[in-house]
């Protein structure tokens, strides 16, 4: 088992799309559709707070178990290991929204934190922790956490994210972004992977730094308007 927990792992490379990503990310959008499926039990009180209650504890004790894990494997450093990746910060805006069933942060989470989720799940950085290392499942609960929250606020609570939220959401991620950059230059970290690219990560398509950035905006705005489609078409849909 230990070699499953090794800050220095010894196993394979990860591998995007392999069978193991492929049934890891199955597994996530089952859990998704079956959101939709049991609409109708998950708007009831009791099994809303169950529910939500459960979800917020599994993401909330799978980060905290990272962290003691960095800790015990002595790889905890304020230039990696702090909670500032968007990813990261969504999964604990995501416990305090199923905690407090917050609007205001789901217009937020919705798309920022529904974006950045999808986008590690797809193309996670995880180099050497391919599956069964702890880290693998670590991330992809927290991440897979974060998207079922999203979708169970709008299942549960008829949640609907608007296009003047999307703007904000995009304006509060580029003042964090440079806040974070004056931070990394701090540190000496790469949070937001604003100084530079990372692993196997969609940043290698992107285009050389610092010009890539510039497509990390494009893309981020392009995706936010993906996500908002489905509600986009069904406002058309009672219209018409």
């Amino acid at each position: 088992m230990k070699p499953y927990f090794q800050y220095h792992s010894k196993l394979e490379l990860f591998r995007p799309f392999s069978v193991d990503h492929l049934i890891t990310m199955a597994i996530i959008i089952i859990l998704c559709i079956l959101l939709f499926v049991f609409r109708n039990n998950l708007q009831e009180k009791r099994n809303r707070n169950l529910f939500r209650f459960t979800l917020a504890i599994i993401i909330l004790v799978d980060n905290i178990l990272y962290h003691l894990w960095l800790v015990s494997e002595h790889a905890w450093t304020a230039r990696k290991a702090l909670p500032l990746q968007l990813s990261d910060l969504a999964a604990l805006l995501a416990v305090v929204m199923l905690l407090t069933e917050s609007y205001r942060i789901f217009q937020f989470m919705y798309f920022a934190g529904l974006g950045s989720a999808i986008q590690v799940i797809l193309t996670p950085d995880l180099y050497k922790f391919s599956f069964p290392h702890f880290l693998y499942f670590q991330s992809f609960i927290s991440h897979g956490g974060v998207v079922l929250a999203c979708l169970f606020m709008v299942v549960a609570y008829n949640y609907w994210p608007t296009i003047p939220s999307m703007w904000v959401t995009i304006l509060l991620v580029n003042i964090y972004g440079v806040f974070v950059f004056f931070l990394n230059k701090v540190l000496g970290s790469n949070y937001l992977y604003i100084m530079k690219k990372a692993g196997m990560t969609i940043l290698n398509y992107f285009g050389p730094w610092p010009w890539y950035l510039l497509t990390i905006e494009l893309a981020m705005i392009l995706s936010f308007y993906i996500l908002y489609s489905p509600f986009w078409l069904i406002k058309r849909k009672r219209l018409t």
